[in-house]
């Protein structure tokens, strides 16, 4: 009798700051679940913003008044909003020293992580050092340092970083998205049939995750019930 398993894809940018926050509220639902050791995760790419330079000449709040258009208050205010978010959540975001950088070569290795059963250990790597630690995530020096401290193999990062390979894997995961109508991240698929949008509260993903435990099956994405109104996203234009 095969073992039931409980599938989650993922879809994130390491550049999205409520990506990480997310990340830290669906990890609270899973410890919290009886049966979360049977839950299956896989991230996905999700770029934001692919025109964004490799390296960014300015801080983050200059990236999103300029490249977005907004009001330099109001991104203050949403970086100082975020930010909290974050704290509650153990992380300590570090927007002054920000580096804003195209996220594409780092999904790349983030793709080589996965394959090498280390995507979930890179995922993270990629978002603290990208919001926390101020390193430059478009760097391919800064990236092969980071590939080697998660653990993968210095030679495959090195090729990985040279060159152009999973770049089909990227570009694919955002078709994918796309397909399903995913227009901001992160975005949480259970078992291949129901989506969720946004850094929902730990206790919707738990909820969310409880039943579709009970009634896996089917194959239409649905829209789970989401009353919470917490569950922000980014998305092309910027972050709720």
């Amino acid at each position: 009798m095969t073992e039931t398993r409980l599938s989650v894809d993922i879809f994130s940018d390491i550049a999205c700051p409520w990506c990480f926050i997310g990340k830290r509220r669906f990890e609270k639902a899973v410890e919290a679940l009886p049966f979360g050791e049977k839950i299956d995760v896989k991230w996905h790419a999700f770029q934001l913003d692919p025109s964004l330079p490799d390296h960014y000449e300015g801080s983050e709040l200059d990236y999103l008044v300029k490249a977005k258009g907004m009001p330099a208050d109001q991104v203050a205010g949403m970086l100082q909003h975020v930010t909290g978010q974050a704290a509650a959540e153990g992380l300590k975001y570090d927007f002054d020293a920000l580096r804003p950088a195209n996220s594409f070569t780092a999904l790349r290795l983030l793709a080589l992580a996965k394959d090498r059963n280390m995507g979930d250990a890179m995922k993270e790597a990629l978002l603290s050092a990208h919001f926390e630690k101020g390193l430059d995530t478009g760097d391919k020096e800064t990236l092969q340092r980071i590939a080697e401290q998660v653990g993968l193999n210095a030679d495959e990062a090195a090729e990985v970083l040279a060159g152009d390979k999973y770049a089909a894997e990227v570009r694919a995961d955002g078709t994918r998205a796309r397909e399903m109508g995913v227009s901001g991240v992160p975005f949480f698929v259970l078992d291949n049939k129901y989506g969720i949008s946004g850094a929902q509260p730990s206790e919707v993903f738990e909820q969310a995750l409880s039943q579709v435990w009970k009634e896996i099956g089917g194959s239409e994405l649905q829209m789970m019930a989401t009353p919470s109104s917490d569950g922000e996203t980014c998305g092309p234009e910027g972050c709720n």
